[in-house]
Formats: structure tokens, C-alpha cells, sequence
């Protein structure tokens, strides 16, 4: 099992104990509505099972408290092994304050100095202001807009990616 630490916060690999944490994250309108569509139970087991085997994919927790807060990951291209994209979701009673932006820290510190990773991108939709802020705090830079481009629950919105070099990253530490 893999652990990152930060100054508040513990990132540890997930466990079959997750369930019902990852299940109550997948299904919250709050949390998915700029995501994804919420998948029914049978779907979000299948996605969870497939985060037990992923070796970065990770719940964030405070230190000396197994309360789940939320989760964060990456995964490398298999088509481009020094590329990875992230994803990060926070429990809505969590939210602003500043889990994500310390849990993205140490994945981009992982990322960047235990594995061959020399770029990390991330998806988010436009309308999404607090993951921008957090991927912006991290210094990933916006580097294409793609106009309608997602669906989600009926509706088209403007896709933005972002990325995050290990050069930059290093000079910015």
C-alpha cells in the first residue's frame, strides 16, 4: 500500500473499507455535477474495484482520523508513459479548505520525483471556478478550450485542459 503525507493530510491506497465512502462520493449531485452523470450502484462498484487495483489512486483522510474526505489519483498514458492525467474530488463538506490544493502538491511531488512522469494534465469543465482555482494554485496552466465540448446530464459545456510540466513544477518549488 502506498501513502503520501502532507502537513494535514494522509493520502493512502484505496481499500475494500472505502465502499461506502466512494459510494456516497459518486452519488452526491454535488460532487458529480461536474464530472459525470451519477452511475447507478452496480457501475460505481465496478469503477471502485477498479481503484483498488490502481496503485495511484488515493483517499485523502486527516491525519490520525479515517474519515474519508475525498480522493485523488493519477494514471499514466499507456500510449505516452511520461503523461498523466489527475482527478480529485472533495465531499462537499469539505470543500474551501484547501484539501485538494495540499493533496495535488503531494501527487504532483510524487508524480514528479518517484515516477517517470514529466507532465500531468487535468480536465475540467469551465464552469467548474473551484477546480480551476486549485489546478491555477498549482500552477497548471490552461492550455486548450474546447467550446461544448462535454455532455453532461442533457447539457454541453466547455471543456478546459490544463497541464503541469516537471520543469515547471521543479522551478517553482
Amino acid at each position: 500500500m502506498l501513502t503520501l503525507l502532507t502537513p494535514r493530510f494522509t493520502l493512502s491506497s484505496f481499500q475494500e473499507t472505502d465502499w461506502s465512502f466512494f459510494r456516497t462520493l459518486r452519488q452526491n449531485s454535488d460532487v458529480m455535477r461536474y464530472m459525470a452523470n451519477i452511475a447507478n450502484e452496480a457501475d460505481t462498484r465496478r469503477i471502485f474495484e477498479q481503484r483498488l487495483k490502481e496503485k495511484n489512486a488515493f483517499v485523502i483522510r486527516a491525519h490520525g482520523d479515517e474519515t474519508p474526505l475525498g480522493d485523488i489519483g493519477l494514471r499514466v498514458s499507456q500510449a505516452h508513459p511520461g503523461e498523466a492525467d489527475i482527478g480529485y474530488s472533495i465531499l462537499p463538506a469539505f470543500q474551501g479548505r484547501g484539501i485538494a490544493s495540499e493533496a495535488l502538491r503531494a501527487l504532483c511531488e510524487y508524480a514528479f520525483y518517484q515516477t517517470p512522469v514529466e507532465a500531468l494534465n487535468a480536465w475540467v469543465l469551465a464552469e467548474n471556478t473551484g477546480s480551476v482555482r486549485v489546478l491555477e494554485k498549482a500552477r497548471f496552466r490552461r492550455v486548450e478550450s474546447l467550446e461544448k465540448a462535454f455532455l453532461l446530464n442533457d447539457e454541453y459545456y466547455d471543456d478546459w485542459s490544463f497541464r503541469l510540466t516537471k520543469a515547471a513544477f521543479v522551478a517553482g518549488s
